[in-house]
């Protein structure tokens, strides 16, 4: 796709000098010349500032004067725009310290030490903390939430990574343990809207009526009885059958082809056959299978959300979604060595993962915060323009016909 001739650099035109024919001298325009346009990036050069402060003496009184830094100057080696390329080589492209000193160099012709990298990382960590901590303020007043965790390193230590997301904002938190205190942390003590979730006990400080289960979970539930054999396949068998016909169903509210109310109808028959079948399966022999139909009959209530509650998925997929990007950091950096890297993962990738929700430019938006911090302003938020969504009423929920 040809860019419109505004966008375009340098124009070359390539003209036949004589005919090809008779060899006459041709003069004149082609008025729809062909067009070929290439892209390329002109060699990168970091651009060096050197301030000079004068002291100068006063020729009336003798005292000598000091001029003060300018208040825009980095008290470090390296300019704002510097520390949101690392922060967009880390926290975005996953690049451990060393490859991101080794893309600087080649890509910009930056020499950065190790130690120097670390300390920049410092720094944008340090001028995120505040619109960070609002976005997680934000994240908690929403009335639905996608939350999980997986695993990570500091150090030799196992720690876990969280997540929680809505619509145009997600925060992590990177925290050494995995339990109902993160969960709250998280979410905050006094969440009262619904978290899309797996079966993880930690949030089950949440009323059922307040939890999502996940069906992407649920499946692999149902045919991990399949695997086992004997009784447990026929009940698994059973439970993927209702699965596929729920699914069904809900597909055809993604495509409008179903109302809603329709769909809480059509399924309420599925419901209840689930029911039974779990019901039945908690009498059988086999101690796994038997605990987890007593787990799920539990967790009822929120097997369901999905069916009533517009905006709630049936899967967790939006938070595994944006964990992948952090897996794939751990796998390439294996961790991190200090709390303080731990605190640049969570607030970076709180950052990175809102703003690419919102369309906005993750370069520019880490730029304006470095430069901020060094003016000793406050930092362009990480909130989406409009309000934050109120706490819905419970009592204001359709219910199941």
């Amino acid at each position: 796709m040809l860019l419109a001739s505004a966008q375009v650099d340098a124009v070359v035109e390539v003209r036949p000098l004589a005919c090809a024919v008779c060899g006459v001298l041709l003069l004149g325009e082609d008025p729809a010349p062909g067009r070929h346009q290439v892209t390329d990036i002109p060699p990168v050069r970091p651009r060096v500032t050197e301030y000079r402060r004068h002291t100068l003496r006063c020729q009336a009184c003798g005292h000598a004067t000091t001029a003060p830094w300018p208040a825009e100057m980095p008290t470090g080696d390296f300019g704002p725009r510097v520390a949101a390329t690392v922060a967009v080589l880390r926290g975005r492209l996953a690049l451990s310290q060393r490859e991101t000193q080794e893309a600087l160099n080649t890509l910009c012709g930056l020499e950065v030490g190790l130690g120097s990298i670390s300390a920049v990382q410092d720094a944008v960590s340090a001028a995120l903390a505040a619109p960070v901590a609002a976005a997680l303020t934000h994240v908690q007043a929403q009335p639905v939430v996608n939350a999980d965790e997986t695993s990570w390193r500091e150090q030799t230590k196992r720690c876990w990574l969280w997540v929680a997301t809505t619509a145009l904002v997600t925060v992590f938190l990177l925290r050494p343990r995995r339990s109902s205190a993160v969960a709250k942390e998280l979410l905050g003590a006094a969440f009262g809207g619904i978290v899309g979730s797996d079966r993880y006990s930690g949030y089950a400080y949440l009323a059922a009526t307040q939890r999502a289960v996940c069906w992407a979970h649920l499946t692999r539930d149902f045919q991990s009885l399949v695997d086992r054999g004997g009784e447990s396949a026929v009940l698994g068998t059973k439970l993927l059958a209702i699965k596929d016909g729920v699914f069904v169903r809900w597909q055809q509210v993604r495509e409008d082809t179903l109302a809603r109310a329709e769909f809480v109808r059509a399924v309420a028959p599925l419901q209840t056959a689930l029911h039974d079948l779990l019901a039945a399966g908690t009498d059988l022999a086999t101690k796994r299978t038997s605990a987890l139909c007593k787990n799920l009959l539990k967790l009822e209530p929120a097997l369901w959300t999905f069916v009533t509650v517009p905006g709630v998925e049936p899967t967790n997929n939006a938070a595994e979604r944006a964990l992948r990007r952090p897996v794939l950091w751990r796998r390439r950096s294996f961790g991190t060595q200090s709390a303080a890297g731990s605190l640049f993962v969570e607030r970076v990738l709180t950052a990175v993962t809102t703003l690419r929700q919102q369309g906005r430019d993750v370069l520019d938006y880490l730029t304006g915060a470095c430069a901020a911090a060094t003016l000793g302003a406050p930092a362009p938020s990480l909130l989406p323009l409009a309000p934050p969504a109120a706490l819905f009423d419970r009592r204001d929920l359709p219910v199941a016909a």
